[in-house]
């Protein structure tokens, strides 16, 4: 059984082309997850709207908690890592992650990079070796493959690889980095452009993108039919299947 995790990071809580002033990011989101499901309704989905309902800032006691080994760690500094190791959980035990995210004044949402903050964690999603110099960084979610899926929608044009934008889109290269940083590598990417200009520009986007994600969709799962073993290692039992609002 494949696990999924799917976070929708917009602050807007509808669908675009179905409520007024819907979100395009999550209309891609829902449309991978539906698509999959339709196909696979054996596998589990986490699904958490950090859009509306954004994870908690770091701050000076999750900084000294987070690199306080373990064993030394006081009552206090495990309450205070107590969301972050729920979300480090939710992760770890996915085979998929799905992130729909708008593109925000060139980078991504707060509510995004807060999450990223919580879920690159010393000890947890990655450690340090200092016998490893001059990259001491060891990536832990390196166990197993996993994909990570980036749903984005941007205002304008021209954002993507290529684009006369593109050095100022700082969101893709931002989760890439965060999320290779980890362990996670398989990664795969799918735009919608032109929220600002509307009209034919728009529709066509949009189009190309549910495309996009129909035929990433089949990729996926023809690849993991063929070969389930390099795609996902079974895990432990109780993976988290709860819905998260």
């Amino acid at each position: 059984m494949t696990h999924l995790l799917h976070l929708d990071a917009s602050a807007r809580p509808g669908l675009a082309g179905k409520d007024e002033h819907g979100s395009h990011s999550r209309n891609l989101t829902h449309r991978f997850v539906s698509q999959w499901q339709s196909r696979r309704a054996q596998d589990s989905i986490t699904y958490r709207d950090i859009g509306q309902n954004p994870p908690s800032f770091t701050s000076h006691d999750w900084i000294a908690s987070s690199f306080t080994p373990e064993e030394r760690r006081e009552p206090w500094m495990k309450e205070t890592l107590a969301e972050s190791d729920r979300l480090v959980d939710e992760l770890i035990a996915a085979d998929v992650l799905v992130i729909g995210t708008p593109l925000y004044n060139f980078g991504m949402p707060a509510a995004l990079k807060a999450w990223i903050d919580q879920i690159v964690r010393p000890g947890r999603t990655v450690e340090v070796d200092e016998t490893k110099l001059p990259d001491p960084y060891v990536p832990l979610l390196a166990d197993r493959p996993r994909h990570a899926v980036i749903l984005s929608a941007r205002g304008g044009i021209g954002f993507g690889p290529g684009g006369e934008m593109a050095h100022m889109n700082h969101l893709e290269p931002n989760l890439v980095t965060a999320l290779n940083f980890i362990g996670i590598t398989r990664i795969h990417q799918i735009a919608i452009e032109g929220q600002e200009t509307g009209g034919e520009v728009l529709a066509a986007s949009v189009a190309q993108a549910q495309r996009e994600v129909d035929a990433l969709v089949a990729k996926l799962q023809a690849e993991l039919e063929a070969s389930p073993k390099s795609f996902v290692t079974q895990h432990a039992a109780g993976v988290v299947q709860a819905q998260v609002s």
